[in-house]
C-alpha cells in the first residue's frame, strides 16, 4: 500500500498562487501516472491535471496557462504549482496515483484551497 499525502493548501485571495505538494511512501512516479484532482462543494470531483511516468502533462482547459505539474523523483513528490487563483478555483484538490483500469486508484486525503477576497 501506498500512502499519498498532500500540502500546501491555504486561503488566498484572487490573482496569487499556491503551490501544492504531494508525497508518496515510495517512489511509484516512473510507474503510474500521477494526477491532481479537485472536488468543489456540491459538484463532481474533477481532473486538473496529469503527469505520466514519460513526462507528459495535460490540464483542464480552465486552469490551463495558470497551472503548472511537476515531479521531483528525488523527494518523492509531485507538485502543482497555481498562479494566477480565482474563487472559482476553490475545492478540495486530492493527489492521485492511476493504477490502471483493474486496480483502484491510490488517493490523498486531500488539501483544502480557498480564493476569496
Amino acid at each position: 500500500q501506498v500512502q499519498l499525502v498532500e500540502s500546501g493548501g491555504g486561503l488566498v485571495q484572487p490573482g496569487e498562487s499556491l503551490t501544492l505538494s504531494c508525497a508518496a511512501s515510495r517512489n511509484i512516479f516512473s510507474i503510474y501516472p500521477m494526477g491532481w484532482y479537485r472536488q468543489a462543494p456540491g459538484k463532481q470531483r474533477e481532473l486538473v491535471a496529469a503527469i505520466t511516468p514519460g513526462g507528459s502533462t495535460n490540464y483542464a482547459d480552465s486552469v490551463k496557462g495558470r497551472f503548472t505539474i511537476s515531479r521531483d523523483n528525488a523527494k518523492n513528490t509531485v507538485n502543482l504549482q497555481m498562479n494566477s487563483l480565482k474563487p472559482e478555483d476553490t475545492a478540495v484538490y486530492y493527489c492521485n496515483a492511476n493504477r490502471g483500469v483493474h486496480r483502484d486508484p491510490y488517493w490523498g486525503q486531500g488539501t483544502q484551497v480557498t480564493v476569496s477576497s
